[in-house]
């Protein structure tokens, strides 16, 4: 069991490659669609899949697609299920399985993520349907009080948890620890020491709870935010300084021995969160591949592309594949803005 979770964690991995996050929520599913106008339905949404994954030549990009619950069970176009979809292209398919955030009990101002006590029975049916890995999200926010102790122990705890179980059946499970940068109520406080500071305390306890569940980290892949100032910091976001704090912390807290690091957007305009990466990517002694895994900041200019007409499918298609492009070329450290 162990070294063939270890080969498909190498798979996602692999180089000059990232991994795709379409797996938004309903609710997002909800938002994303009202921005073009579009009724969100269930075949408005199998459309703007459909267009995604029959996008030629994505598997020149993408190592891996992280599909969501509703996703996963229908088909494109042709017929053909989604997972066998990209199987036929090589990209391995993956599943969110977390069930999104509960309350953290006196602790109004944070979440804590939940669906374990159904995740084995559900894996089961996500591995029988194509399903390779998984990922499960949990929240942090910065704020005067937050995140508490107690927000960074049971977050943790149900990643490890998570993730502990997800090897059990011979999946690669993805751990993301999200720091909420884009808030309302962003802070003056939340400058890039702050981000880096709270960074660092989430991910010592996120590992520290892994080892204690005994997870194989060569089998394991982490998705984390970057060190971000917060927008109303009166800080720009300077990709240099971004990625000297991000790697520090990195570097400090995650065993050498996990199979790989990708990065969520979060908050971050497409541009941003590519400039960003490729600051990361010029680090070259680091001990673990690193690439992304955007969701909107890959999604969104193919979204207005689209416009929920498909007479506009080709330009969309063609934004996606240069998106790809331009933050494949991020991971490998030889972007610049001038390629866009």
């Amino acid at each position: 069991m162990v070294p063939k979770i270890e080969k498909l964690a190498e798979a996602l991995m692999m180089p000059g490659k990232g991994i795709l996050a379409a797996d938004e929520s309903t609710g997002t599913m909800v938002k994303r669609l009202s921005s073009i106008n579009l009724p969100d339905n269930e075949e408005n949404e199998r459309r703007y899949r459909n267009l995604l994954f029959t996008t030629p030549q994505i598997e020149e990009y993408l190592s891996g697609v992280i599909l969501y619950d509703a996703t996963i069970h229908r088909a494109a176009d042709s017929g053909l299920a989604f997972p066998l979809l990209l199987e036929s292209k090589g990209i391995m398919p993956g599943i969110k399985v977390d069930l999104g955030l509960q309350p953290l009990p006196n602790h109004p101002e944070e979440d804590v993520s939940h669906g374990l006590d159904t995740l084995r029975v559900r894996l089961k049916e996500y591995h029988e349907l194509g399903a390779r890995f998984t990922k499960w999200r949990s929240v942090l926010r910065i704020s005067d009080d937050t995140p508490s102790a107690l927000a960074l122990h049971k977050n943790a705890d149900v990643l490890a948890h998570y993730a502990a179980i997800v090897q059990e059946a011979h999946m690669v499970p993805i751990v993301e620890p999200e720091v909420l940068f884009d808030e309302e109520y962003t802070l003056e406080k939340h400058t890039l020491a702050r981000s880096a500071e709270v960074l660092e305390d989430t991910l010592s306890s996120l590992f520290e709870a892994l080892e204690f569940y005994k997870v194989f980290l060569p089998g394991l892949i982490l998705k984390t935010s970057m060190a971000l100032p917060g927008r109303e910091s009166g800080k720009d976001l300077d990709p240099i300084a971004i990625a000297k704090e991000t790697v520090r912390v990195l570097k400090k807290i995650v065993p050498k021995e996990t199979a790989g690091i990708v990065f969520l957007s979060g908050g971050q305009t497409p541009i941003e969160a590519t400039e960003n990466l490729n600051a990361i990517a010029q680090f070259d002694d680091m001990p673990w591949p690193v690439t992304f895994s955007y969701s909107r900041a890959i999604e969104e200019p193919v979204l207005e592309a689209w416009n929920g007409d498909d007479v506009n499918i080709a330009k969309a298609q063609a934004v996606l594949q240069k998106r790809l492009a331009l933050n494949v070329a991020a991971r490998n450290g030889k972007y610049s803005k001038d390629m866009e």
